[in-house]
């Protein structure tokens, strides 16, 4: 895993698996959450929680990564990672709403990891054209490189080298 410098003390990433369901249950149940989310759509449940947890191990088992459940001090503060894409690695990221401001700690510490992966030239963002404030891919320096469906929904595609 990547080096960890003073701004991402705390953070840390585990397998969603180790995270109590009733946690990510209650975390996908929050409308703040899913606001900006076109794809989550039905409530959360055991099973479903079980079905999602499932899902993300298999991108482990096929890719040898994938989504992390976040940590901050040992606390459960959200999910997300790199998720394999046809060829290209999106990143992701969904963060408890009491814990959103952590999302450019944990994106810094995400990427120090990518960069440190020679199966990462490059990582993609898929965001919903409702999302408003990009202004931290730009200093990522994120480009938009295009509008695209996925799954039956419009997202806005950004994609950042990371060689």
């Amino acid at each position: 895993m990547a080096t960890m410098s003073a701004s991402d003390t705390g953070i840390s990433f585990a397998r969603l698996t180790a995270v109590d369901p009733a946690a990510i249950i209650a975390h996908m149940s929050d409308p703040r959450v899913t606001a900006h989310m076109p794809l989550a759509t039905g409530a959360w449940d055991r099973e479903r929680c079980a079905e999602f947890v499932a899902t993300k191990e298999a991108s482990w088992a096929r890719d040898g990564l994938g989504h992390w459940a976040i940590l901050c001090d040992g606390d459960y503060v959200g999910w997300g990672g790199f998720q394999k894409e046809g060829a290209e690695w999106d990143y992701g990221l969904v963060l408890l709403p009491e814990r959103f401001g952590l999302g450019a700690r944990i994106t810094r510490k995400a990427l120090a990891f990518a960069r440190a992966d020679p199966r990462i030239p490059y990582v993609t963002f898929l965001l919903p054209p409702s999302r408003r404030h990009l202004r931290g891919l730009d200093r990522l320096g994120a480009r938009l490189i295009d509008r695209i469906d996925y799954e039956g929904s419009e997202f806005l595609k950004y994609r950042l080298d990371t060689a």
